[in-house]
């Protein structure tokens, strides 16, 4: 499953898909707040991190942010 969280805060999408069994092939994670990233880095080094929310686009299977862009194909889920 591919997942967006646009304002990820401290990853508790993350946190209720792990403890709900729900598989996730990808996280993206749209957040600026340097404490939250912080805490977010520490307990889920594999979250691909996006940085703003205002500079995240998705058209045609790809994901573009001010980090970088994605081929993801769909995302199943958007926080």
């Amino acid at each position: 499953m591919n997942v967006l969280s646009l304002f990820d805060g401290l990853s508790c999408g993350m946190i209720a898909l792990e403890r709900a069994g729900i598989p996730v092939s990808n996280y993206f994670a749209s957040e600026i707040d340097k404490y939250a990233i912080k805490v977010s880095e520490k307990n889920y080094p594999n979250i691909i991190r996006l940085g703003d929310v205002t500079k995240v686009t998705y058209k045609d299977g790809v994901l573009y942010s001010e980090n970088g862009q994605w081929n993801v194909g769909k995302i199943d889920l958007v926080l």
